[in-house]
């Protein structure tokens, strides 16, 4: 039986890797999944399901997709179980003013997604994953120093995500990283990430899910 563990990276367009400067996608190499599996040394692969718009478990229908990852994370996990780790990074789209627009309505999100991962019916004796809470970055000023991040997203809520998260992993019982403290949003729309920032969460998450695999 292979001893290699299997990690999902369930988000946003931070997680498909949106690139803000050119419309498109950064490369496969420069997405924080990617980095983080590289990292890992062959010890774990990682699954990116990374989509723009997602929410926690709000209802979006702006897109063809449907963006409620409530709804289509348990389709996620019976897809791709047997997982080791499920990595969380959503949020930023909870708060769109019509959406949801509070780092409150986030967090309850996340406590949701937390519980749907760890009492999925996963069958066959396989155990629930454990699952490490991600807070994503601050929004900030866009070009110029007085525009807001753009969809109408207030940066002082986005700094509320953090300290709410962090109470959402300890009344889950899950781990909790804040990437804030490791990349900052493009100035081009206040919410985004350029490549070099994307990447720094990668990096950042290899000794957090090492010692997290370690413990499984």
């Amino acid at each position: 039986m292979s001893d290699v563990k299997t990690i999902l990276a369930f988000g946003d367009s931070l997680t498909y890797g949106a690139d803000v400067e050119t419309g498109g996608r950064h490369r496969f190499e420069d997405r924080w999944p990617s980095v983080l599996e590289a990292g890992l040394e062959g010890s774990a692969r990682v699954i990116a399901e990374g989509l723009g718009g997602r929410t926690t478990m709000f209802d979006d229908h702006g897109a063809a997709a449907d963006r409620n990852g409530a709804r289509i994370l348990p389709t996620l996990l019976g897809s791709h179980y047997p997982l080791d780790l499920v990595v969380i990074l959503l949020g930023t789209n909870d708060l769109k003013p019509h959406v949801c627009g509070t780092a409150l309505g986030a967090g309850s999100g996340i406590e949701r997604l937390a519980e749907i991962a760890r009492t999925y019916p996963y069958g066959r004796g396989a155990a629930a994953p454990q699952v490490l809470i991600v807070s994503p970055p601050l929004f900030g000023q866009t070009v110029g120093g007085d525009w807001q991040p753009s969809g109408g997203r207030s940066i002082a809520e986005s700094q509320k995500l953090a300290p709410r998260y962090r109470a959402a992993a300890e009344y889950c019982g899950c781990a909790f990283f804040d990437a804030a403290g490791v990349a900052v949003a493009s100035p081009v729309d206040g919410v985004h990430l350029d490549a070099a920032n994307t990447r720094a969460i990668g990096q950042a998450l290899v000794p957090v899910v090492r010692q997290l695999l370690a413990e499984r």
